[in-house]
């Protein structure tokens, strides 16, 4: 009888032992797509991740990207992936050519992030911030989800989802993902970045605080210390879309919301460290017809 309760006590200390080794070695799994959450194509994706190993940490960075819409699934990869740990495997999935020639790759970047993705632009911004180490062509022979060969519109699950589970558990290393693709082959989106024109900021409107309606720049922090801009100084925005102007306000730079009266504009540095536009308590972009996105600029001067 003490020996049945030794025996059991000693397994269930070695399950726990090894399944805390399984968590100490997977790396967390970012998971953003375009899909919504209507239906159960995200819970698909989990449910291939954790059929790779029910040890992985896996979380939902969004799956609410407009879709289709690359640039903004590349925003939100360089807004969030600062604040992961080195070695987190983010999957992005936002694939409007999928099952055409574009390629499927993971990116390793000098940040030690892994981005598994489609070649289609989404890497973008996150190439400009943390700078490319190598980058792998996935090799379907090996990493596609079995089963799954006649599916062609679905990678987001039977290719990207199951390769980068696998590269996240530890089951595949850098270099079986596939063979090394050239970084300069990379497909980028190009775009205008932030500048000074004397004493005026140039910049675009590359997302929205969508939650809140805020406008924020791509016009970083630094840029409006150089022209020694302080609290309550009063700025003028113009907002042009294609060219046009759309929008012009002047408002006061402030710290946060609350250092102007409800309803009131401001122009404030946001988590990001750029430039933004707010209403307090109201929302801007509604309210004056603004969206984001590469035909959407900004100018502001004092």
């Amino acid at each position: 009888m003490v020996l049945s309760k030794f025996v059991k006590t000693v397994s269930a200390a070695a399950v726990f032992l090894a399944l805390s080794s399984l968590a100490d070695a997977a790396a967390p799994l970012v998971l953003m797509t375009d899909f919504g959450v209507k239906d159960g194509a995200v819970s698909e994706v989990k449910g291939v991740a954790y059929g790779v190993s029910p040890a992985l940490l896996i979380s939902d960075l969004t799956h609410e990207i407009p879709a289709g819409d690359i640039w903004e699934g590349s925003y939100r990869l360089y807004q969030v992936a600062p604040y992961w740990p080195k070695g987190t495997v983010f999957v992005g999935v936002v694939d409007p050519g999928v099952g055409t020639s574009r390629l499927s790759i993971v990116v390793k970047t000098k940040a030690e992030h892994y981005y598994v993705l489609p070649d289609n632009g989404l890497i973008t911004l996150i190439s400009e911030v943390e700078g490319i180490e190598e980058v792998r062509t996935i090799d379907e022979t090996i990493n596609r989800l079995k089963g799954s060969e006649k599916s062609n519109t679905f990678h987001g699950r039977d290719v990207f989802g199951y390769t980068g589970a696998r590269l996240a558990a530890g089951v595949i290393g850098w270099e079986q993902v596939g063979p090394v693709l050239a970084s300069e082959k990379l497909t980028l989106i190009p775009h205008q970045r932030a500048r000074r024109d004397g004493e005026t900021l140039v910049g675009t409107i590359p997302a929205l605080d969508i939650q809140y309606g805020n406008v924020w720049s791509d016009i970083p922090e630094s840029l409006l210390t150089e022209m020694t801009v302080k609290p309550g100084d009063k700025l003028t925005i113009e907002i042009f879309h294609a060219g046009k102007l759309a929008d012009k306000v002047t408002a006061p730079f402030a710290k946060t919301f609350g250092d102007v009266p409800k309803g009131k504009p401001l122009v404030y540095i946001n988590s990001l460290l750029n430039v933004s536009l707010a209403l307090n308590m109201g929302d801007y972009a509604k309210a004056h017809h603004i969206a984001s996105g590469g035909d959407w600029s900004i100018r502001i001067h004092r």
